[in-house]
């Protein structure tokens, strides 16, 4: 019944939320708390949604200074050159731009870690695109591609799980996919293009305004005051070149920091956020200006972080999450028993959308493999086929995970808008890597 409830319960929350019928934020609160209430589990409620909470709870804190952080940057004129050398490489062409996102995405995420990749990516790119006018889509759904591939990396979140959930080894899991991971990286470059040719049909001949900006030349700030003329324009002093160095500095030293891991995230953006902010508005009125005009943009990533908490913690809590994986493995007739790896790479990323990070690489995939060796498989190929699908951590679609909200809430975009954008590219990566891998010998039939 578990099993039953919870396929239920995912399947009406797509609906929803891909139909626009309800808000994200809704769904993921009522929908669990109902499933639940249905099951049975009434007395236990509140402790499951605690629970949720709780483990969601870093991940929103790290967010919430996150974008404190980076729109702190943005202001401060930090990602100008960036925006600057990418609009005068484009010279306002959208198909250059998406490729361009695509190139700086497969480089940021060279970290493995979703959160900071979009952080840092959107960031930098979103001015670009609203300046040109093109679809927050796209830049969600190419930076949603590049991480996805390169979160294959041994240091990435499905490559760990896979090799800790089955005990193997970083030679065993992701050098014999390399190859595949490179045919992945070439295809995302070809789906930017394509997407962003599609873009440049959309929005026709540009002319963006101020040819200075096209040509790469910095844009003046401009503001009126009171007392001015019709017109009157003033032009802002330009940054500072010291504090310029220094929040180049900063920020160099804070992913460096998320990198090494030096210590935890949410306490490296904490303590990040609070010297940026003393450095770049000393006043009290000014540090108080800053947190009032993004207080909007916190309060909307966040609370669908710890949304999403209340649907993994009921999910997790009344053992839905296992049955559903018993029930996913229990259907799988022996005559597929051989080609379960290509399988399960097929399936990997559709499945996203229903298992969390860890339920599938803790919970399905030791399953599958065992399964899999059963029929006379190398657990390892299961591996190998479970991070070329991917699951939610490569490709952020599913609501089961907190980068999935990062990603559309600094994007600005709603969740079933970007899933319905990007699914189909998202899966064509997929097939893709597993055609490779099975040329290469990394899968076999």
């Amino acid at each position: 019944m578990q099993a039953a409830l919870g396929f239920a319960t995912i399947a009406l929350f797509l609906l929803l939320t891909m139909t626009r019928r309800v808000s994200v934020l809704v769904a993921l609160v009522v929908l669990p708390v109902l499933a639940a209430l249905a099951g049975g589990f009434a007395g236990e409620l509140g402790g499951m949604v605690l629970d949720g909470l709780s483990k969601v709870a870093p991940t929103g804190i790290m967010i919430a200074f996150a974008v404190l952080y980076f729109s702190l940057m943005v202001d401060a004129g930090l990602f100008d050159p960036l925006i600057r050398a990418l609009l005068r490489t484009a010279q306002g062409d959208p198909l250059r731009i998406t490729v361009a996102t695509a190139v700086l995405t497969l480089c940021v995420a060279l970290d493995g870690d979703g959160a900071s990749t979009f952080l840092i990516t959107v960031s930098a790119l979103l001015p670009v695109y609203r300046k040109l006018g093109m679809s927050p889509l796209v830049l969600s759904g190419v930076v949603c591609l590049g991480a996805g591939v390169m979160n294959m990396v041994p240091w990435g979140g499905p490559t760990v799980r896979a090799m800790a959930a089955l005990k193997l080894e970083s030679s065993d899991v992701f050098t014999p996919v390399l190859p595949a991971m490179g045919l992945g990286i070439a295809w995302v470059l070809v789906a930017a293009w394509l997407i962003g040719r599609r873009e440049r049909q959309r929005l026709g001949p540009l002319a963006v305004p101020g040819r200075e900006v096209v040509a790469g030349e910095p844009v003046p700030t401009t503001a009126t005051a009171p007392g001015d003329g019709p017109g009157a324009v003033r032009v802002t002093e330009a940054p500072r070149l010291w504090l310029t160095v220094f929040n180049l500095l900063l920020t160099v030293v804070l992913v460096v920091s998320l990198i090494l891991e030096v210590m935890p995230l949410p306490v490296l953006f904490v303590l990040g956020f609070a010297v940026a902010l003393l450095v770049n508005h000393p006043t009290w009125e000014q540090q108080q200006a800053l947190l009032d005009k993004h207080a909007k943009n916190v309060v909307l990533v966040t609370t669908m972080i710890f949304a999403a908490g209340v649907l993994t913690g009921v999910l997790t809590g009344t053992a839905m999450i296992d049955e559903m994986a018993e029930a996913l493995v229990s259907v799988i007739p022996d005559s597929l028993g051989g080609h379960l790896p290509v399988l399960v790479a097929v399936t990997g990323m559709p499945l996203s959308l229903v298992f969390t990070p860890d339920a599938y690489y803790f919970g399905v995939l030791p399953v599958l493999a065992e399964t899999a060796h059963g029929f006379g498989t190398d657990p390892a190929e299961v591996a190998r086929a479970a991070i070329l699908g991917q699951m939610t951590t490569g490709f952020p679609l599913s609501p089961l995970t907190a980068s999935t909200f990062i990603l559309v809430g600094m994007s600005g975009v709603q969740l079933g808008e970007h899933q319905r954008f990007i699914f189909r590219w998202a899966f064509a990566t997929t097939l893709v890597m597993t055609a490779g891998a099975l040329l290469t010998g990394a899968l076999s039939l």
